[in-house]
């Protein structure tokens, strides 16, 4: 079983920043595309960006393009979100996932594998 935890997350001011970290065990992160999610209270979880198990593709949500940026580093099981700019509507549990398709898929239906998530609130 692969197993999920995440860390960073805090409260931070409106235009600040904060990098999140996803650390992986029982298994090699480089079998999976790697995302993070997001939900915020009364909202459907959504992928705030994803990286495919070599990293040679990436998805940002149109909300957080040139704010947010992926990364992992297989050799060490991470996997990283650094999160720029930062505004109160990016204020959310953000979750780390793990797909075993190994592409770069956009449901959270299709994730296999999960973190306990992160608090991150961006005051005004």
């Amino acid at each position: 079983q692969l197993q999920l935890v995440e860390s960073g997350g805090g409260l931070v001011q409106a235009g600040g920043s904060l990098r999140l970290s996803c650390a992986a065990s029982g298994r090699t992160l480089s079998d999976y595309a790697m995302a993070w999610f997001r939900q915020a209270p009364g909202k459907e979880r959504e992928m705030a960006a994803g990286i495919s198990w070599r990293g040679g593709r990436i998805y940002y949500a149109d909300v957080v393009k040139g704010r947010f940026t992926i990364s992992r580093d297989n050799a060490k099981n991470m996997v990283y979100l650094q999160m720029n700019s930062l505004k109160p509507a990016d204020t959310a549990v953000y979750f780390c996932a793990a797909d075993r398709d190994m592409t770069l898929r956009t449901s959270p239906d299709q994730y296999e594998y999960w973190g306990q998530g992160t608090q991150v609130t961006v005051s005004s």
